[in-house]
């Protein structure tokens, strides 16, 4: 049988790592996710060359320096299996390594993407033509925390389908409806700023999957989106 030549086993095994830490670590899971989503917004706001180069490079960065943390945490164990001080101080480090990539990322993001989401959030508000009242605000939350019940109850019985969030859901309502009743982005971004830090604790304590907090926050702004278009057409 032909041997595949070097290179051809190079990017097979480069494959092979990328599919294991992809398959187990939880975090590699949740940088893809985000890298897909910073991409597919990039495309949808038709981003400039350098802009998408700077995500890209943002992207990169943070897979790149999880990949190595994997690989570090895998070597401290192969070598070190008990519990040592100096095996801890590698695996902080690596951390360390990632975290501040993901800084890296998250700040690029801000930049990047700051421009286009002020420019939608301006469309969004000038096509408003009631006034919100508070009245319309509870029955909003209350169609999100009902939507929401109702496919935890209804829709996931066999396991077949991913929970989602009610927190996670009920944060970005809310966020959604600060976005589009104040006038100042940062303050709107902010909002989902708080929104998604919730979001995240609630991962980090294995309360919900990442999944599951993707679909409540994705449950959560697009009612609220819903109900302002039709709030407005009615």
């Amino acid at each position: 049988m032909r041997q595949p030549v070097k290179w051809q086993r190079s990017f097979r095994y480069a494959y092979e790592g990328v599919k294991y830490a992809l398959s187990t670590q939880r975090n590699m899971k949740f940088h893809f996710t985000l890298a897909f989503l910073a991409l597919v917004l990039a495309l949808l706001f038709g981003l400039s060359k350098t802009d998408v180069l700077f995500i890209l490079l943002a992207v990169t960065l943070v897979i790149v320096t999880e990949l190595i943390n994997t690989a570090i945490e895998k070597s401290v164990d192969l070598a070190m299996p008990d519990i040592h001080p100096l095996a801890k101080i590698a695996k902080d480090v690596a951390a360390a390594a990632v975290l501040v990539t993901a800084a890296f990322a998250v700040v690029t993001g801000m930049v990047v993407f700051y421009d286009p989401i002020d420019r939608l959030l301006r469309t969004g508000r000038a096509m408003e033509g009631h006034a919100l009242t508070a009245g319309a605000v509870w029955i909003l939350l209350s169609l999100v925390i009902l939507t929401v019940i109702v496919i935890q109850t209804r829709f996931t019985e066999k396991g077949t389908w991913v929970k989602p969030s009610l927190l996670s859901a009920v944060a970005f309502a809310v966020a959604t409806l600060i976005a589009y009743r104040i006038e100042d982005t940062l303050a709107s971004l902010l909002g989902f700023f708080l929104a998604i830090v919730l979001s995240l604790v609630l991962y980090d304590k294995r309360r919900r999957s990442f999944a599951s907090q993707l679909l409540g926050a994705l449950i959560g702004s697009l009612i609220t989106l819903l109900c302002f278009y039709l709030y407005t057409i009615f």
